[in-house]
């Protein structure tokens, strides 16, 4: 806690500190054989973001260490990373046999139990990343985009592909079509309010929403259909806010459940976002990453944004990790 402290990147309430990172590229106007700008995982300060670890140029998505949050798993281009010491120290967990990590999903009731979900397939580590095995074998296309543990039930893995959403409750020896069939799955949410309500985001289908624990998903109307988004979230501190993301929809909230949508966009440079967050200890503040533009930042969900910074970048994901094991 002391390192937060120094750099005054936790916030504080009746809803828990948290720090809040962002795994972005910066590859805006950039040249082969160029040196590649500041790129990778990057930390809120109180006044800016610190780049963290190595200079990495792809990295997907994050998760963190259910016993000690100031240890980060990140899904990168070259394999899976530990990033310890709120991301300073990184060591590769993988071999050159996986490449094109897309997700990681700790499972928080398990302690040591990782996954990851590549290019072929989707693998799980029992002992903190010392061994892997493969998990995708009963899938028929085995390219897996998202992948989430249920927080709360033991062994029940959700993964999103290039078929649909498929659900095991086996620890993923096992895998069951649960929806959105035939498209292409891009981020995979679970309620921080009920466990049983799930969101995904597709391409080209729009959204698809469960509210029986991921057995099965069904088209949550037109929003983002025909076009692809890039991420969905709900708000941890209102049960009936959830925002979208994606490529020509830049943001869109609904303050319904999904029942009616008000874009956002106002004061976005663009309408093609790749990521968002809610802020789970400010009501009201909200991230969004605009392609190759910023991270920009709005107050009062989504009426009006401001920059945040990361200049030039796409990010990929944003993320608040707790400041404490159990949250």
């Amino acid at each position: 806690m002391r390192f937060l402290l120094l750099l005054g990147a936790f916030h504080s309430s009746l809803y828990g500190q948290y720090t809040l990172y962002a795994a972005m590229a910066n590859a805006k106007e950039y040249i082969v054989g160029a040196k590649l700008p500041p790129s990778g995982l990057f930390l809120k300060t109180a006044s800016d973001w610190r780049h963290l670890g190595y200079n990495h140029p792809f990295i997907s998505s994050l998760d963190y260490d259910s016993s000690d949050p100031s240890i980060l798993y990140l899904a990168a281009g070259n394999g899976l990373i530990r990033a310890s010491e709120h991301g300073e120290k990184w060591k590769f967990l993988t071999g050159s046999d996986v490449t094109e990590l897309r997700d990681v999903a700790v499972d928080h009731n398990a302690p040591g139990v990782i996954y990851f979900g590549y290019c072929h397939g989707i693998r799980v580590s029992r002992d903190r990343g010392v061994t892997w095995r493969e998990l995708a074998g009963g899938l028929h296309r085995k390219f897996t985009e998202a992948l989430r543990v249920d927080r709360a039930r033991a062994g029940v893995l959700l993964a999103g592909g290039e078929e649909g959403i498929f659900r095991s409750e086996d620890g993923g020896e096992t895998w069951k079509i649960a929806g959105a069939a035939g498209f292409q799955i891009t981020r995979l949410v679970q309620s921080p309010h009920a466990p049983c309500e799930w969101l995904a985001a597709t391409q080209i289908g729009g959204l698809f929403a469960s509210h029986d624990c991921g057995k099965t998903f069904e088209n949550s109307g037109r929003i983002g259909v025909g076009g692809n988004l890039s991420d969905v979230a709900f708000d941890p501190r209102d049960p009936n806010r959830i925002a979208v993301a994606g490529w020509t929809v830049g943001l869109a909230i609904s303050e319904d459940r999904g029942a009616t949508w008000q874009s956002r966009n106002a004061g976005l440079p663009s309408p093609h976002v790749t990521s968002l967050a809610f802020d789970p200890a400010q009501s009201g503040r909200l991230y969004a990453g605009v392609n190759q533009e910023a991270l920009y930042v709005s107050g009062d969900n989504g009426k009006s944004w401001s920059k945040d910074g990361l200049d030039g970048s796409v990010v990929t994901r944003i993320d608040f990790i707790p400041e404490s094991a159990g949250k």
